[in-house]
């Protein structure tokens, strides 16, 4: 199979469960169990390719696994967060502009079908090196990349654990996390997702696939500008007035000193 037949079928393939997944949500009314879904769907995706191609070449099976250990991380931290406190303000918004009797259906282009193309899309550097069948040995490049993974994770596991451990002590409400990862930038955990694929897209790109690099491209723009940063902001700013300090002092992605 080339590179275009395993990025359709792998398309298709994740399709199936964000279907099933959908019908669910329309069963419990509740289209934000998707978003737990968003790391899975990436190891569906890898997994699928990698069972398609049926070579195990040491780089396809690094890869395999470093965005399994991403995606799998990301799956049960997004779980538990969201386990208990119902749908989404986002998904309630939406299910309230567009009616009851319209969204059921509306949800499954809005979320699920969006969220299994951009899955696609933001997969084609692992795609590109599973569907690569001659391959040099492991090298210094290969280490130099995973290193990179390993700053992204990081920064994504601990930014999201200082978080979460901010948000559980009931004397924090109504403050701003500016501590620990926070300190150096606004959100840690989106800069720490960005790094993670961008080492998944080198890995990729040091074939001569440079069209891959559109996969990070796009998850950068949706942490920065979509559904990460720009949406997040929107709300703490309203919500939290000593936030609009912060945000002065503070580098909104890349991390650096704050300023005095």
């Amino acid at each position: 199979m080339n590179f275009i037949e395993i990025w359709i079928s792998s398309f298709l393939f994740v399709m199936l469960f964000l279907t099933a997944l959908w019908v669910v949500s329309v069963l419990i009314k509740n289209a934000s169990i998707v978003d737990p879904f968003w790391g899975t769907g990436f190891i569906i995706i890898t997994v699928f390719s990698l069972y398609q191609m049926n070579h195990f070449h040491p780089r396809v099976l690094l890869t395999t696994g470093l965005v399994s250990i991403w995606g799998l991380r990301l799956s049960i931290y997004l779980l538990l967060r969201n386990t208990g406190h119902g749908e989404d303000p986002r998904y309630q918004n939406f299910r309230k502009h567009f009616g009851e009797k319209r969204y059921w259906w509306f949800s499954f282009f809005q979320v699920f079908l969006l969220q299994g193309v951009l899955m696609s899309i933001v997969s084609l550097p692992l795609i590109g090196v599973i569907a690569t069948p001659e391959q040099p040995p492991l090298g210094y490049f290969d280490l130099l990349f995973t290193l990179v993974w390993l700053v992204g994770f990081t920064f994504e596991t601990v930014g999201d654990y200082q978080l979460s451990r901010f948000k559980k002590n009931k004397d924090n409400i109504g403050k701003v996390m500016d501590v620990g990862l926070w300190h150096y930038t606004r959100h840690p955990n989106y800069f720490g997702n960005s790094v993670i694929w961008w080492s998944l897209g080198f890995f990729g790109i040091v074939f001569g696939n440079f069209f891959v690099v559109i996969g990070p491209l796009l998850m950068t723009f949706l942490l920065v500008k979509v559904s990460g940063v720009g949406l997040l902001e929107k709300t703490l700013k309203r919500t939290k007035p000593k936030y609009v300090d912060y945000v002065k002092n503070t580098s909104a992605f890349l991390p650096w000193f704050p300023k005095r």
